[in-house]
């Protein structure tokens, strides 16, 4: 009777975990160097991509075979090309670029949150002055602005897929902490009847009113500045969309906020929450579910929360029903609540 080989140890997942600041690090040079538009435009060879980038040959070189390496880059014969992903992604003459996201996902104060999250760990908030994250017009809020919304695009079409905005009703809606502004945007494209009520500090509205101008809906987004849980919502809104804030704060204080949402909606209204939703496990889907990793280096208290989570804190709010899906693409659900 043969016996099955004996697996062996690997210290492969330990050695590239602590080693995986230097793919940030150069995935981060990559898009400042602009290399994959350069690449994309035909400069496909350390000395032309140099003279590109205004960069050393060496440089370039041991960049773009450890981008090889790791799976941004093909390398044939002495010459770079991208993949599907990068070129879609990466190339800024893509309309699906997804560059400008590295502003705002390696900020230093992110970064160093990360390198005292043991700190974080003992004490039960995050390593960072106040609140973190979430402290008052947080100027950090500002970049986030300019740099995420490429990535908010798909959501936000599945989001007023789901809606149905195009039968053209007449709405009056809310964007709570709208930063750049794409999900009433989107609404607002989607439907000619939809009025835009956008809710954020005044310096990242500033970000949405560009964006709504460069859409050509800015005459119907209308600015609620100051502080989601103490600026007057006002009543009768037929959506609400609370999308990727609730995470930033323990359950009591979504509660209080969930509470002003259900006074400013509507009868017939809807509540559209987005956001990473784990399943009970808090390991499954993956995408969703380390989410809870982010929030407590950012936050004195966030999470990503559970469906039976969430549905408690809107019953608890006055929601008598709410329903779970998980967008298509991505790792972000949506909740849609109602009275």
């Amino acid at each position: 009777m043969t016996s099955k080989p004996q697996a062996r140890p690997n210290p492969g997942l330990f050695l590239e975990t602590l080693n995986a600041y230097q793919r940030t690090s150069a995935l981060k040079a990559a898009i400042e160097l602009d290399v994959f538009t350069a690449i994309g435009e035909g400069a496909d060879t350390p000395a032309a991509l140099a003279r590109r980038c205004r960069a050393t040959e060496r440089g370039v070189r041991i960049l773009c075979d450890y981008l090889a390496i790791i799976g941004f880059l093909v390398k044939t014969d002495g010459r770079y090309a991208l993949t599907l992903d990068s070129s879609v992604y990466l190339d800024r003459r893509s309309r699906h670029c997804l560059a400008s996201a590295a502003g705002f996902l390696t900020l230093p104060e992110t970064v160093s949150a990360f390198t005292h999250l043991a700190t974080a760990i003992r004490e039960g908030h995050a390593a960072l002055p106040g609140e973190g994250s979430v402290s008052r017009e947080n100027p950090i809020w500002v970049e986030f602005a300019r740099s995420m919304a490429p990535l908010q695009h798909s959501p936000a079409g599945e989001i007023a897929e789901i809606l149905d905005a195009r039968a053209g009703k007449k709405w009056k809606a809310l964007d709570i902490a709208a930063g750049h502004g794409v999900f009433g945007i989107t609404l607002a494209q989607e439907n000619p009847h939809a009025e835009i009520h956008a809710q954020d500090w005044r310096p990242v509205l500033e970000v949405a009113m560009e964006n709504a101008r460069a859409a050509g809906v800015a005459e119907r987004v209308h600015l609620l500045p100051g502080d989601a849980f103490e600026v007057d919502f006002g009543t009768g809104y037929d959506v609400i969309l609370i999308t990727n804030f609730l995470h930033h704060y323990d359950p009591p204080t979504n509660e209080r906020l969930l509470r002003k949402v259900c006074a400013a909606l509507a009868p017939t209204g809807t509540v559209v929450t987005l956001d990473f939703v784990p399943n009970e496990d808090r390991v499954t889907p993956p995408g969703a579910a380390e989410f809870s990793m982010m929030m407590l280096g950012m936050t004195p208290v966030g999470d990503a929360y559970t469906f039976a989570e969430y549905q408690r804190m809107f019953q608890n709010a006055g929601f008598s029903s709410n329903e779970h899906r998980r967008l298509r693409h991505g790792d972000h659900s949506v909740i849609l609540s109602r009275k």
